[in-house]
């Protein structure tokens, strides 16, 4: 390879490098207020309250979950989804998140890692998920949600 060849190739895989894997320091008030999202999440699953769970989803058809039988689009698809699988409180158990990584990509975009836990009478299933919020209209809303279970 010509040294002028290996010069624009190495400059297109900096440039994409930095561009496509850019993201900024983590916004304390954004830390903050999908915190409070994610533990009012836990607080209205484990009340057996569905439709103030999904509060924190953007309400919206192009939410899309994306989960064992593949993805969903629409906020209302997905609460029935959630219906179907978890018709009971029983069902739904007692929720328990654990946050093990947040990143910002820029000031409306946020990626959040996690675990989740549900302990019920006669099983604990456990499992992972991706959450990206977008802030639209100057509020933190999940827009995606890939989950799986363990």
């Amino acid at each position: 390879m010509s040294m002028k060849l290996h010069g624009i190739t190495f400059g297109l895989i900096l440039f994409f490098s930095t561009t496509v894997f850019a993201q900024i320091a983590l916004d304390t008030n954004a830390e903050k207020v999908i915190s409070k999202i994610m533990k009012a999440q836990e607080l209205n699953w484990n009340k057996g309250d569905l439709e103030r769970f999904m509060e924190g989803y953007w309400n919206n058809a192009e939410l899309v979950f994306v989960g064992r039988n593949g993805p969903t689009y629409g906020y209302q698809n997905t609460l029935e989804n959630y219906k179907k699988g978890y018709p009971n409180k029983d069902s739904m158990g007692q929720l328990h998140f654990d946050i093990l990584h947040a990143q910002q990509w820029d000031e409306n975009t946020i990626q959040l890692i996690g675990k989740f836990t549900l302990t019920r009478e006669k099983d604990q299933p456990t499992g992972y998920f991706t959450l990206l919020f977008r802030k639209i209209n100057s509020t933190w809303k999940i827009v995606s949600d890939h989950s799986s279970s363990s």
